[in-house]
């Protein structure tokens, strides 16, 4: 037997606004059958395919300590540092800027709360890690 995982749930001081930011980030919306609306205390957002669900609650006290859980994510269409930039300008700021010259690492940003996650490269950026195994 297993289990899986329904949704992740993240705490929140404005469930609300949280659904909206990250929605914005990552192209999810909400069920239109229970919309999410300000000042309700759990909103959900979806993946275009349903299957992956993020769940903002709110919780009387704020972050204090570093995250024990974080999204890393990979831009789709854009460079990493392209991505860095449109989340700042959404109004992320930059905790850890861990980008090399080389191009590889990745930057670690807050969102509006101050929850820490990571842009990595994108799929187009990285190396593929099995150009080894393929013979000319």
């Amino acid at each position: 037997m297993v289990s899986r995982i329904m949704h992740t749930s993240v705490d929140s001081r404005d469930a609300h606004a949280q659904s909206v930011w990250w929605g914005q980030v990552l192209g999810f919306s909400e069920d239109p059958q229970d919309p999410n609306l300000p000042g309700h205390e759990e909103c959900m957002i979806l993946s275009p395919d349903g299957r992956t669900r993020v769940l903002f609650i709110e919780v009387p006290e704020g972050k204090t300590v570093k995250n024990r859980l974080h999204f890393d994510l990979y831009p789709q269409d854009v460079t990493r540092d392209q991505e860095v930039e449109r989340l700042l300008g959404m109004g992320a700021t930059m905790h850890q800027d861990l980008r090399t010259d080389d191009g590889a690492g990745w930057a670690t940003l807050l969102d509006p709360e101050g929850n820490e996650f990571c842009v990595l490269r994108s799929v187009s950026e990285r190396p593929d890690p099995y150009a080894h195994l393929v013979r000319d």
